[in-house]
C-alpha cells in the first residue's frame, strides 16, 4: 500500500515516543512514504535508534532526540532542535503516553498529575510550539493517539481513560482553532493493540486478556501497530484534509458488539 494516496517527500515528521510500538511503526511508516523523521524518545536510547536504523535502511534520514515530554523544559528543547536542524514541521504525532493503572481508592495525586502531564498536557504543549514550524510550511498535520479508556471504562484505567479524554476534547478545540491555519488536527483511538506492552499487562495479571479480545473482535484478530500506522498516514495525507476534529477508533469492530 506504500504511496497509494500521498508521497510525503520533503516533509519533515515528529513521532513523540517512537523507539517502540506504535509510534515505531507509525515512523517507520511516514518514513516510507518519504518523510524525515524526528526519533523522539525519553529513556531507552538503543530503541531510538533501532528505529532509526530502519529508517535509514529505507533511504530516508531520521534525527533522534532525547526529551522527556513531561517535562516543559524538553519539550522546548526538542523544538528548538527542530527548528535549528530543518527550520519547519510538516507531521506531529503527539504517541508518547503513561500512566498508573490505579483504582480510584488507590490512585495518588502524583501518579495522576504525571498521567495528565504526558497525555494531555505535554501534546497541548507540542501542538503549541508546532504551529509556528507548520505556518513555515505552508500547512501542517497533527495526530493524537487515544484510547477507547476515553469513553469506555476499563480495569484500573481511571487516570488514564481520563487524560484520553481530554486528549479527545483537546482535539475537537484544537482542531477548530487551527483549521484556517491550514493545520489539520485529529485523533486515532486504537483497540488491543499487539504490543510487547501487551504481553506484559497479560502476564502481570494472569488473565487471558488476548484471547477473549480476539473472541469478541468482528475482524476476528488484535490491532496491529501497522494498522494503526496506516490510518495515521492516511490522516496525514490531503485526502483527509476534510476530516476535521475526529476521533477514529481502530478496533476490528470489537466496541460495537455485546460481548458473549
Amino acid at each position: 500500500m506504500e504511496n497509494s494516496f500521498h508521497n510525503f517527500e520533503g516533509k519533515i515528521a515528529l513521532v513523540t515516543g517512537s523507539g517502540r510500538g506504535i509510534g515505531k511503526a507509525i515512523a517507520i511508516k511516514l518514513a516510507n512514504m518519504g518523510a524525515e523523521i524526528v526519533v523522539n524518545y525519553s529513556r531507552n536510547r538503543a530503541q531510538a535508534e533501532e528505529t532509526s536504523g530502519v529508517i535509514h535502511s529505507l533511504g530516508k534520514k531520521a534525527l533522534i532526540i532525547k526529551a522527556n515530554i513531561a517535562k516543559e523544559e524538553e519539550i522546548e528543547l526538542l523544538f528548538e532542535k527542530i527548528s535549528s536542524e530543518y527550520g519547519k514541521l510538516d507531521i506531529l504525532v503527539n504517541n508518547a503516553a503513561s500512566g498508573f493503572n490505579r483504582p480510584l481508592t488507590e490512585q495518588k495525586a502524583s501518579g495522576w498529575d504525571y498521567t495528565m502531564q504526558v497525555n494531555v498536557r505535554a501534546a497541548m504543549l507540542c501542538s503549541q510550539k508546532a504551529v509556528p514550524l507548520m505556518e513555515t510550511a505552508g500547512c501542517g498535520h497533527i495526530i493524537n493517539i487515544s484510547s477507547p479508556g476515553s469513553t469506555r471504562v476499563l480495569p484500573d484505567y481511571i487516570a488514564v481513560g481520563a487524560s484520553k479524554a481530554a486528549l479527545d476534547s483537546l482535539t475537537r478545540y484544537t482542531a477548530v482553532e487551527l483549521a484556517p491555519k491550514n493545520i489539520h488536527v485529529n485523533a486515532v483511538s486504537p483497540g488491543m493493540v499487539e504490543t510487547e506492552a501487551l504481553k506484559h499487562f497479560a502476564f502481570m495479571n494472569n488473565t487471558d486478556v488476548t484471547s477473549k479480545t480476539i473472541k469478541n473482535t468482528p475482524a476476528g484478530r488484535l490491532v496491529t501497530p501497522e494498522d494503526v500506522a496506516e490510518v495515521v498516514a492516511f490522516l496525514c495525507s490531503p485526502a483527509a484534509d476534510m476530516i476535521c476534529g475526529q476521533v477514529i477508533v481502530i478496533d476490528g469492530g470489537f466496541t460495537l458488539i455485546v460481548p458473549k
